[in-house]
């Protein structure tokens, strides 16, 4: 039969086929068809001909056609046939399908839906059809019956994907079906109808399938929905996130872990190349992901970003196009996440109502995390990402060349976290990913080499931790470093100090490196710049103390912060000890001849020397004896002969100028602290060893030149040094400049040998004569020079030099004095202040053990026990009744020192804070160790607290004239900085605010800077308790009372809520400050108003989603209205306050164009309310009538009457036109919301009176130009001020 029907077929006509076709029985040919087909015989030849035999045109021929297409259909799907065969049977059929009419392809597409929805398909290999099918039907114009209703062929296609969209998927067909759409034209609704149905379906497949379907939903968003397509893949792959690490930070271990992390990461990479190949092809794509990641920003930055969709944020920068936006996106919303973190760090009222979340920082440090599962595409955008935060937050240069630099811990500022951030995403992507180390290393030593003006030590901080975690990896990127070298001579010396410091540990590991820059620093040691030759100095330094000679002490003895987790990588194959030996005595020549530089120059080795041999003890011989050839340059050595020091030596003579060639005091400090250490570690280990005698005979010799000096120090009288009373001291003669350099040179030798004195004393008698003989000559010269200062009038060199004590010394010295209250005492405390401000300016202070973090927290806390102890047992009243004396008494002084200490220590030691507050106890520590563990910061701390209050109201209960301010004022700060320790929620802190809170208000003082800092204290820790705008009303009402109402006949009762406020203190002071808290309140609710039409915004606008969006925003909104209501009672006092011109009225109408844009920004949030949900919700109708509108008809009024007021003062300032627009635009809005809300919003306000006030406006420009005719300029000023004052006239008929 099928020989038959194929040689038919290969007529001309197709007439016999026809007929012969038509003899046939039902079931005949689709047997025929079936067996052909399953022998794998020719069947593609016989369906041509079937179909050649059965025209459309005819109804017994489209029969046959249909039913041989189920027949096919079935076929193919039964999965019997060979794969070509299958194939040949579909493209046959595909071919055909245009040919049938309308109604046979409803039918035809019906049976492939039903079949996707019954899951009957087998293979789904028959689904190709169904696009030709769907796309036939799309062609057909005339009108097909569908169900009960009569539809074209576009609207039939329509409904029939619509009911495959609306019906179950099989898991295994949803890539096909997907796939299937693109070949079909779609309207953009029904793209939406296939997106979501695939969307929803992701869920429920293995993640394996993901990508895939992800790949043809971006191939099929060309047509549309491109905006759905990638809020869906987000939304889901956020959610998943999510969900993962839920599960792994549960704290019991879940039996089932839905995803193994690595093949989650996985598919996330796939899916993010493939959404980046998809962007490279179609660019609108690109477009709408920034769009929508933007606008989800508007309101929270961490609405829409996720680890995700920031993963995929960063892949999207390889894309040139999108590269600075992408980039931008991410910087900014860094910032503003931290920006948010900070503002509700700062308020209580927002914590209790936004709850917390997850940081775009810390997702940003998840996706680095993530990248290790060959997340290559991230990479480089996380680099980039990295050094824009960095150069674009690190800190910056001020005026005076100093660089703001905090300490890292205390960075409390935005942009010093999204430094910090950048400095870890590099630091984290360095561990992570080889192939970009040598990239991150190369653009961190460009920075350093080329910014050499600005601040780069956020680079060496991220260079120092880059070399400390790998610094046998970086040996391979040697050669950029040995470049950086290169340069060293033309960098600033505190750079050269930090780069060594921070690349120490390669030299450590490439001997080829160390070779190299010691070159360079030969080099640098003779060039012509003084700064270059310092850096050598500097360089040298750090390799001897970083390179042990054999025999030396171990750092457990004298550990220094650097040394302990950066000098462990040691290669001993190349350096064994004794290498080290003959390189450091190679050093120790080459900085021999330093001694003969420049002061500056010789003074760094000075100060160098004492580190060098706390590191590397067996140096000591040989440094010893450099110092003991210099000193003996300078030294007398005949006994008899006074003074015992060639002062003139040490002073350089060129020409008219004159200069300090040798810092003799610095040379005698450097013997006094190496001998000091000398004696107390080397000595008692050398015990019984051979080569003792000879070397002690050595530090005997430095012993008695020391004695020496001493003795003969006591005998000179300062005319010795030709520095009495009668010598020149004035900076413009050379005499006066020498006199004043040796007078330096005095003073600072006293110093050093007080120190050297008390040091060998065992607190013997004579010693402490001898050190007070030794003050005694200190003090007459120091007295000499203030003096001539003072007369001279003029900055001198006199601004106080640096004492050569060390802290160490000065700590014993204090609690050795503690009891007496003499000169020795107040210099004593005037050096410790000295080196508190050089901790808290530089971060160390000078002297041995300067740089080392935890010696000088040990001298602070023995410090601090000495002044606090001082302070509170002798207060200043005590001390001052009983003689009057120049200067602050020492009580006061060391409560300024306590001032300063508390405020480094919380910069500095942030984490040391219980172990210093624990040793501020004087108590019995024995007994108490136990115990010790138990008592927290805020309990140490009040307990502080309370002794500083009751100095305070010692203070204040004295009578007006002896009110000392100072001492109040610095009271008032050490408070402030204690308080910050105070945990919030404690009862300690709640005491601590009501106590300031009663002081604020029974006690009245006149001077305004204490009652600005307490009115600062009282906000600062009202803020942390609760909003504070109660407070403000209280305060405002004061003001009002105090200051009398602008309308002179009314009379204001006095509300005395505050004492701190009186007529004094209440114009600029308090006002000025009440006025700034009304501005921090009104960015708070200007904040909370920008989140919540973020998240109106974002909701869908279906029905359900609205009505209950809401609901959540409830507590937020009243807590809103709650806030801009007493706000305006606030304004509504003040406005009416007679308030003295200038800055407080300036302020007040700033303030309240603030308050109006506020209110503003609400109204157009209802606005937004309405349009999604109908309607503002009762009771913020309510609460938007009584509080905002009863106040805003008189509010109205007030700032006009203010404007005529000040009409002559300030008709030249911006603030008043800018408060009508402000107004104006909120009656606007509130018309508008009246309309939409249907609720006569207006009826507390009189419109006429603002519009009368513009259309005068207008007139005005007329007036003035007939006045100024025939009238000079002042008649035409009054004239102004007339025309200003009429609408306020009318205002107040109403």
């Amino acid at each position: 039969m099928d020989q038959k029907i194929l040689s038919l077929a290969a007529e001309k006509t197709a007439d016999k086929l026809q007929e012969f076709l038509q003899t046939l029985r039902e079931g005949d040919l689709t047997n025929l068809l079936q067996n052909q087909a399953v022998k794998g015989k020719v069947a593609g030849a016989l369906l041509r001909a079937i179909f050649k035999g059965s025209p459309c045109s005819e109804e017994a021929g489209t029969l046959r056609r249909r039913k041989i297409y189920t027949c096919c259909i079935q076929l193919v799907e039964s999965g019997d046939l060979q794969k070509e065969i299958a194939s040949e049977i579909i493209g046959l059929l595909m071919l055909e399908a245009h040919h049938f009419p309308g109604p046979l392809l409803v039918e035809l597409a019906n049976e492939f839906i039903s079949a996707v929805r019954e899951g009957s398909l087998v293979n789904g290999k028959s689904l190709e059809l169904l696009p030709i099918i769907l796309t036939a039907l799309a062609t057909k114009k005339e009108n097909l019956a569908y169900g009960k209703g009569v539809l074209s062929g576009e609207e039939c296609k329509k409904q029939l994907i619509n009911t495959l969209c609306s019906g179950r998927w099989d898991q295994q067909y949803v890539i096909q079906l997907t796939s299937m759409f693109k070949d079909v034209p779609l309207t953009a609704e029904e793209v939406e109808f296939v997106v979501e149905k695939a969307l929803s379906m992701f869920s429920k497949m293995n993640l394996q399938e993901i990508p895939p379907l992800v790949y043809q939903l971006l191939v099929l968003s060309s047509k549309g929905s491109r905006k759905s397509v990638l809020e869906g893949i987000i939304a889901f792959f956020s959610a998943l996130d999510k969900q993962h690490n839920e599960e792994q930070s549960g704290d019991e271990l879940l039996d089932v872990v839905t995803v193994p992390s690595g093949e989650l990461r996985h598919v996330e990479g796939t899916i993010i190349l493939h959404i980046v190949f998809a962007i490279k092809l179609d660019y609108e794509l690109g477009r709408e992901l920034v769009k929508h990641l933007k606008v989800g920003q508007q309101g929270d930055s961490n609405n829409n970003l996720s680890p995700f969709s920031i993963a995929l944020l960063l892949s999207v920068t390889r894309i040139q196009r999108f590269q600075d936006q992408v980039l931008d996106l991410l910087k900014t919303s860094v910032v503003k996440s931290f920006k948010d973190l900070q503002l509700l760090q700062g308020s209580k009222f927002l914590q209790n109502l936004v709850p917390h979340r997850s940081y775009v920082s810390t997702m940003i440090l998840e996706v680095v995390k993530n990248s290790v599962h060959s997340w290559d595409h991230v990479t480089q955008g996380l680099v980039e990402l990295g050094f824009i935060l960095m150069d674009s937050y690190g800190p910056k240069k001020v005026l005076d060349g100093k660089t703001i630099e905090t300490s890292p811990s205390l960075s409390r500022m935005p942009n010093q976290h999204a430094c910090k951030l950048g400095a870890n995403i590099l630091l984290e992507t360095f561990k992570i990913h080889e192939m970009i180390r040598q990239e991150i290393l190369e653009q961190v030593l460009n920075r350093v080499v080329t910014r050499a003006s600005s601040p780069i030590s956020h680079f060496l901080d991220l260079l120092s931790n880059i070399v400390m975690y790998a610094p046998l990896v970086l040996q391979s990127c040697s050669s950029k470093v040995t470049e950086a070298f290169d340069y060293l001579s033309f960098l600033p010396l505190q750079t050269v100090q930090r780069l060594l410091k921070a690349v120490q540990p390669l030299l450590k590991v490439s001997m080829s490196m160390r070779d190299c820059l010691i070159l360079v620093l030969r080099k640098a040691m003779f060039a012509n710049q003084l700064d270059a030759r310092k850096s050598a100095v500097a360089g040298f330094l750090l390799l001897l103390k970083n390179f042990k000679v054999l025999g030396s002490l171990s750092s457990s003895q004298c550990s220094q912060s650097l040394s302990v987790s950066q000098v462990h990588v040691d290669v001993h194959s190349h350096y064994n000890s004794v290498a080290n030996e003959t390189f450091c005595l190679e050093i120790m020549d080459s900085l021999r001849r330093c001694l003969s530089q420049q002061a500056d120059v010789r003074l760094m080795l000075y100060e160098g020397f004492y580190d060098v041999l706390r590191r590397n003890s067996q140096l000591a011989n040989s440094v010893m004896q450099t110092l003991l050839s210099q000193l003996k340059q300078f030294y007398e050595p005949k006994p008899d002969l006074l003074p015992p020091l060639k002062l003139e030596a040490c002073i350089l003579t060129q020409g008219d100028k004159i200069s300090l060639q040798e810092p003799l005091d610095y040379l005698l400090c450097c013997i006094q602290h190496c001998l000091a250490w000398y004696k107390n570690t080397v000595i008692p280990l050398q015990q019984g060893e051979e080569e003792e005698e000879e070397e002690e005979a050595f530090y005997e010799d430095l012993d008695d030149i020391l004695e020496s000096i001493t003795n003969r120090m006591i005998k000179s009288e300062l005319e010795d040094f030709e520095l009495d009373k009668s010598a020149d001291f004035s900076q413009s003669t050379s005499i006066g400049i020498k006199n004043n350099i040796c007078a330096f040179l005095v003073m600072g030798v006293c110093e050093v040998l007080i120190e050297y004195n008390f040091s060998i004393s065992s607190f013997s008698k004579n010693r402490f004569e001898d050190i007070l003989s030794l003050f005694m000559c200190y003090k007459k010269l120091s007295d000499i020079l203030n003096e001539k200062a003072g007369k001279a009038k003029t900055k001198t060199a006199n601004k106080t030099n640096d004492s050569l004590l060390s802290m160490k010394f000065v700590s014993s010295l204090l609690t050795a004095l503690f009891r007496s209250s003499n000169e020795f005492m107040r210099y004593a405390v005037n050096v410790a202040l000295q080196k508190v401000q050089q901790l808290k300016e530089t971060g160390h202070v000078s002297g041995p053990d300067g740089q080392n973090p935890d010696k000088i927290f040990q001298n602070l806390c023995d410090i601090t026990r000495v002044l606090l102890w001082r302070y509170t047992s002798i207060p200043t009243s005590v001390e001052e009744s009983g003689k009057k004396e120049k200067g602050k008494s020492i009580s006061l002084l060391c409560l300024e020192g306590l001032q300063k200490i508390f405020s480094a220590v919380q910069q500095f030691y942030q984490p040391k804070i219980q172990q210093f507050l624990r040793a501020l106890d004087v108590t019995d520590k024995e007994g108490e160790e136990r115990e010790d563990a138990d008592v927290s910061v805020t309990q140490r701390t009040a307990f502080q607290i309370r002794q500083f209050q009751r100095s305070l109201l010692n203070l204040l209960s004295s009578q007006e004239e002896d009110f000392n301010s100072k001492e109040a004022l610095l009271l008032v700060t050490v408070l402030t900085s204690l308080s910050k320790l105070l945990e919030p929620s404690s009862p300690q802190f709640v005491q601590m605010l009501s106590w300031t809170s009663k002081i604020c208000k029974e006690n009245s003082r006149e001077d305004a800077l204490f009652c600005k800092s307490l009115m600062n204290l009282l906000f600062s820790l009202h803020v942390s308790y609760k909003s504070p705008v109660i407070l403000l009303r209280d305060l405002s009402q004061d003001i009002h009372g105090h200051l009398g109402d602008i309308d002179q006949d009314v009379e204001v009762e006095k509300t005395n809520h505050f004492a701190i406020v009186n007529l004094r203190t209440a114009a600029p002071t308090v006002c000025l400050l009440v006025l700034s808290q009304a501005e921090k309140v009104l960015e708070e609710v200007d904040w909370l108003i920008t989140k919540l039409k973020g998240q109106v915004s974002q909701e869908t606008l279906s029905e359900e989603a609205s009505s209950q969006a809401t609901l959540p925003n409830q507590p937020v909104e009243k807590a809103i209205i709650m806030q801009l209501g007493t706000l305006l009672t606030f304004f509504h006092e003040l406005v009416q306050t007679a308030l003295p011109s200038g800055s407080c009225v300036d302020t007040l109408l700033k303030d309240l164009c603030k308050m109006y844009t506020t209110l503003t920004a609400l109204v157009r949030y209802y606005l937004q309310v309405c349009q999604s949900s109908g309607g503002i919700p009762k009771n913020m109708e309510k609460l938007n009538k009584s509080k905002s509108l009863n106040y805003t008809g008189e509010k109205k009024e007030k700032p006009a009457a203010v404007a005529t007021a000040m009409a002559r003062v300030l008709r030249e300032t911006k603030p008043i036109p800018n408060l009508i627009f402000a107004i104006e635009q909120y009656e606007k809005f509130l018309i508008h919301l009246s309309k939409k809300s249907k609720v006569n919003l207006m009826q507390h306000m009189k419109l006429s009176t603002s519009r009368d006030f513009k259309i005068k406006g207008n007139i005005l420009d007329m007036v003035l130009r007939e006045d100024g005719e025939d009238e000079n300029e002042e008649g035409t000023a009054s004239e102004h001020g007339g025309q200003n004052k009429e609408p306020a006239k009318k205002k107040r008929k109403k």
